[in-house]
């Protein structure tokens, strides 16, 4: 067995938007029936490169409950425990609840002596998770891909664009939302969806995606919303 070994006190890591979960919360709870954000901080995400066919892909697959995509935008998994998402045709990235170590164990026990790689990164990236009927208006503002849900159907992913920001876009849900209108008049051709997404920027662009979201969500919450006050630095991370 791979012997993996890490360090530290869990109680002294800070989450990349720490000092923003307060303006985040703020923005969230003012119409969070029609936009919310929160990071989800801390998760287990573990790159892997195999080529599909090979004895790498298979050994992986194999390890992991719900398999490796086989597709572009193809997501297997689920949000809440263990998902890998599809990256390029022979890249991948398995994201996990917080501290599984374990899981990064088993793929590289798997991967073996095979050609392939299975590497840590969980500290590559941070999440922010979006919801609200009015999440896919917001994140057009910003991303160039086609988010209908013809083209970004729930369970699926896509390397793209916010802000001119490099991110994963991960569409995890979409339900019935409270609106009722039947056309807006933008291309939208239905009412209304309560629609989560996962955006998941490198944590260098973390600061600037966030604020970019909360910049961009102005116009679906009271405008007297207090999203731009100093935060306290011991501001506790949000676990998903």
């Amino acid at each position: 067995m791979a012997e993996i070994h890490t360090s530290g006190p869990a109680a002294l890591r800070r989450s990349p938007l720490a000092h923003l979960h307060q303006s985040l919360a703020a923005g969230s709870a003012a119409a969070p029936e029609r936009f919310s954000v929160r990071e989800i901080a801390f998760t287990t995400q573990i790159g892997v490169r195999a080529t599909p066919g090979g004895a790498a892909h298979q050994a992986i697959s194999e390890a992991l409950d719900a398999g490796l995509p086989s597709g572009v935008g193809e997501v297997c998994g689920d949000p809440a425990t263990t998902a890998a998402l599809w990256l390029a045709p022979d890249e991948f990235l398995v994201v996990a609840e917080t501290d599984r170590h374990d899981l990064l164990v088993a793929l590289t026990d798997a991967l073996g002596e095979h050609p392939g790689q299975v590497v840590d990164l969980s500290a590559n990236r941070t999440i922010l998770e979006i919801s609200g009927d009015r999440a896919r208006d917001v994140l057009e503002k910003g991303v160039p891909v086609d988010l209908h849900p013809r083209g970004l159907p729930p369970g699926s992913a896509v390397v793209t664009t916010l802000s001119l920001v490099p991110v994963l876009l991960w569409r995890t849900g979409t339900g019935t939302g409270t609106g009722t209108g039947t056309g807006t008049g933008n291309g939208h051709d239905e009412g209304p969806d309560s629609d989560t997404f996962r955006v998941m920027p490198r944590i260098s662009f973390a600061d600037h995606v966030a604020r970019w979201l909360l910049d961009a969500s102005r116009e679906h919450r009271p405008a007297s919303t207090p999203t731009d006050q100093p935060e306290e630095a011991s501001c506790p991370a949000t676990v998903g």
